[in-house]
């Protein structure tokens, strides 16, 4: 049976504020556009949207970087690509309204900031759909020239954080220059540097940990995740290929699985089954709270522990969401199976 120390995690916890993480990645803007349509336009067989209200929201790597902030009072710094265009301002001062440090941002005016609008509607007594959604983005690889500006700036900053997170999005950011760099000067600096990738797990070697889900971890060791014999498995071998210290496998509905060099393996069950809404965002809340609290002083299991705690609550909110020190403690506390 799954127990755990609740004064341990409690503690844990409080500590969340004091580490500074820095986010590495792909960064980018989820605009959320609602309205109303009752009609269709003369002008061609679509609907007529009638807008009422349009939110921003930080998505991607972003998302990472935003869920940290609302946990350590805004200790977190951004690497990532912006264009010279409509949006890069939008970004930033979305970042400085999250309280997120942008003094590392690299601009690249041949790039589009990335941006993926969601456009949804809702007609009379029916419950609010998506109708469609445009994204904005270059998934080219980045020029030379970005890329010495991205390795410069994780020059800088790296020295002056406590842990990386390196996320991921396939949109160009993270090329292999740029990880063998960031793992390089992670080493040596002594900083925790954790991973949050969708696919070429491979070319991340070494690195403290990695999150990746059950789909793309099967995808990676080629085989399906079927049982706990085939997941050991998997997780025996994305260790062997990465070298990584520890791998964290998120399963869905299963929980998460924790492997680690040295011949641990945890399951971690999920915490609340019944109550998911939207499971956007929700890698991005695992990786952000693991990375944080393993630079607070928790160790793989407890920092896993708290990563899954965290998704369980932001999967109650429909979009990509974060939580607060506050809601962690209140709901450890009410689970009966951590002592």
């Amino acid at each position: 049976m799954f127990t755990a120390d609740k004064d341990e995690l409690i503690k844990g916890i409080e500590n969340l504020s004091q580490p500074s993480v820095l986010v590495i990645g792909d960064m980018a803007i989820d605009e959320m556009i609602y309205g109303s349509t009752d009609r269709i336009s003369r002008e061609a067989p679509v609907l007529i949207l009638r807008h009422y209200n349009t939110k921003i929201i930080l998505g991607a790597a972003s998302n990472a970087a935003h869920n940290i902030a609302t946990l350590n009072k805004g200790k977190v710094s951004v690497i990532g690509i912006i264009g010279n265009d409509y949006y890069a301002p939008i970004l930033l001062n979305t970042f400085k309204e999250a309280g997120i440090n942008t003094e590392y941002m690299v601009e690249d005016e041949t790039r589009a900031t990335t941006v993926k609008t969601r456009i949804s509607g809702s007609c009379s007594q029916s419950l609010t759909q998506q109708i469609v959604r445009i994204d904005r983005e270059t998934i080219a690889k980045l020029s030379v020239e970005t890329e010495q500006k991205v390795i410069k700036q994780m020059e800088i900053a790296i020295p002056k954080h406590d842990a990386i997170i390196l996320s991921d999005y396939n949109i160009g950011l993270l090329t292999d220059k740029v990880i063998s760099k960031a793992i390089e000067l992670a080493k040596k600096y002594n900083k925790i540097i954790v991973v949050d990738s969708q696919k070429d797990l491979d070319r991340f070697q070494g690195v403290t940990s990695m999150t990746p889900n059950q789909p793309d971890s099967e995808k990676f060791v080629g085989f399906f995740i079927k049982d706990t014999n085939t997941l050991e498995k998997a997780g025996k071998e994305m260790l062997k290929k990465t070298k990584a210290d520890s791998a964290l496998i998120t399963l869905g509905g299963e929980g998460m699985a924790l492997f680690e060099q040295n011949g641990n393996f945890e399951k971690i069950p999920v915490f609340n089954k019944t109550d998911v809404f939207d499971v956007t965002g929700a890698g991005d809340t695992v990786v952000a709270v693991y990375t944080l609290a393993m630079a607070s002083g928790l160790s793989k299991k407890n920092a896993a522990i708290l990563g899954n705690l965290a998704a369980s609550i932001v999967i109650r909110s429909f979009g990509c969401a974060t939580t607060t020190k506050e809601e962690l403690i209140q709901t450890i506390k009410q689970m009966d199976f951590i002592l």
